[in-house]
C-alpha cells in the first residue's frame, strides 16, 4: 500500500466527510441538533414541537474528471416508533425553501433511496447556503441541516483536487478540469494461507517470558495485561507459520464491553512482540476484526487487518457515520482505507 493516497475523515456542525484511498469521497449530513448558528431550534413546529426528525443525506463522488455527485436520502429509523407509524410505502416531497424539487419513495423495511440528478444538482445548490432543506409527507417533516456542509464541502473539493474548476462544489473557477487528481486503484493484498489447526501451547516459562515481553510492548495501554490470569490461557497463542505466531490477550475492560490486544511474535523466544492493535475484537483466519460501537448502537468504528505471509496489514478502516439514530449500527458506510483482498491456499 506504499505509495497510495492517504484517506481523510473530517466533520464540521452537523456534516462530515470521508475520503478513502481510492480519492472516493462520501459526505453525510444530518437532522440539527443545535439550536445555535444558522439551523435555529431543533424543535419543528410540523413536528408538533418534538425533537428534528432523524435524516440523514449522503453524496458520493469518485474521483477524476467530470464525475458527477450521487445523491442518497436516509431516514432515520432507530427505534420502534417509527416503524409502528411509518407506512408499506410513502411518497416524501423533497423541498427547498419550501419549494418542490420531486419526491423520493422510502418503503418501509428499505429506507434509504437514490436522489435524481436535479434534486442532487438542486440540493448541492441550497447546502452552502441559509436554505431550508426538507422532506415531507404532508404530516411530517425531517429537516436536513446545512451547518457545516459548505466547509465539508470545500475539503471534499481540494482532497480530490478539484479547487478552481468549473466542477467544484464550492470554489468555483477556470483552472482545466483535466488537472483534477485521477482516481486509484484500491490496493490489493494478498491474504496468506494459516493453518486450520492454529492453537499453540506454550510451556509454563515461556508463557511467563511471553507475558513480560507483551507488557513492556504496551506499557500503560493494556491495564488487563498487567493483572494477574484467570486461567493458564488468559493468553492466547496462535500460529499463523512456521516462524511466527499471533498473540492475544484482554487489553481493557470497560462498564459494556472489553478489546483484545493483538501482536504477532516470534515462534521461540526472544518473543520480540510486535503490536497490531489494541483494540481488536474477534479473530478468524488470518483477519482480525476492530470494529466496534462508537457511542450507543447506532454508530460503528469500521477497522480490520489480514495477515499477508509477513505482517498483518490494515484492510479496512472507517466508520457508519455520526451518532444520530439513523439505523442500529450506523446511517452510511465511510471508509477511508479499502482493498481489494484476495485469499491464497489454506496451510494444512
Amino acid at each position: 500500500m506504499a505509495g497510495t493516497p492517504r484517506g481523510i475523515a473530517f466533520t464540521h456542525h452537523d456534516w462530515e466527510l470521508a475520503c478513502d484511498n481510492t480519492r472516493t469521497c462520501r459526505a453525510a449530513g444530518y437532522q440539527p441538533l443545535s439550536n445555535d448558528g444558522d439551523d435555529g431550534d431543533d424543535r419543528d413546529d410540523s413536528n408538533n414541537g418534538q425533537e428534528a426528525l432523524p435524516v440523514s443525506v449522503q453524496l458520493t463522488r469518485q474521483a477524476g474528471p467530470n464525475q458527477p455527485v450521487r445523491g442518497e436520502l436516509h431516514i432515520g429509523h432507530y427505534g420502534e416508533e417509527t416503524t409502528d407509524t411509518f407506512p408499506a410505502r410513502r411518497s416524501l416531497t423533497m423541498l427547498i425553501d419550501s419549494r418542490p424539487v420531486g419526491d423520493v419513495a422510502i418503503a418501509q423495511g428499505h429506507w434509504f433511496e437514490g436522489l435524481t440528478p436535479g434534486q442532487t444538482d438542486a440540493l448541492l445548490a441550497a447546502l452552502p447556503h441559509r436554505s431550508k432543506i426538507e422532506f415531507t409527507d404532508g404530516k411530517r417533516t425531517w429537516k436536513l441541516s446545512n451547518r457545516g456542509a459548505a466547509a465539508v464541502l470545500l475539503k471534499m473539493d481540494e482532497f480530490q483536487g478539484r479547487l478552481d474548476t468549473p466542477g467544484a462544489l464550492v470554489k468555483k473557477g477556470r483552472r482545466d478540469e483535466r488537472d483534477v487528481l485521477p482516481a486509484v486503484p484500491a490496493p490489493v493484498v494478498i491474504a496468506a494461507g494459516v493453518p486450520v489447526d492454529d492453537s499453540v501451547q506454550l510451556s509454563t516459562p515461556a508463557m511467563a517470558t511471553l507475558r513480560k515481553a507483551l507488557v513492556a510492548s504496551v506499557g500503560d495501554e493494556c491495564p488487563a495485561l498487567s493483572e494477574p490470569g484467570e486461567s493458564p490461557d488468559a493468553i492466547h497463542v496462535r500460529r499463523l507459520s512456521g516462524t511466527r505466531l499471533l498473540a492475544s490477550t484482554t487489553c481493557w475492560r470497560g462498564a459494556s464491553t472489553t478489546a483484545e490486544a493483538y501482536w504477532t511474535i516470534n515462534a521461540a523466544p526472544p518473543f520480540a512482540p510486535r503490536i497490531v492493535t489494541t483494540m481488536g475484537g474477534e479473530y478468524s483466519k488470518g483477519q482480525i476484526d476492530a470494529s466496534r460501537w462508537a457511542g450507543g448502537f447506532d454508530c460503528m468504528h469500521l477497522d480490520e487487518w489480514t495477515w499477508d505471509g509477513e505482517r498483518f496489514v490494515q484492510t479496512k478502516k472507517g466508520t457508519t457515520g455520526m451518532c444520530r439514530q439513523i439505523d442500529m449500527g450506523g446511517g452510511w458506510s465511510l471508509p477511508v482505507i479499502v482493498t481489494d483482498v484476495r485469499r491464497s491456499a489454506v496451510r494444512p
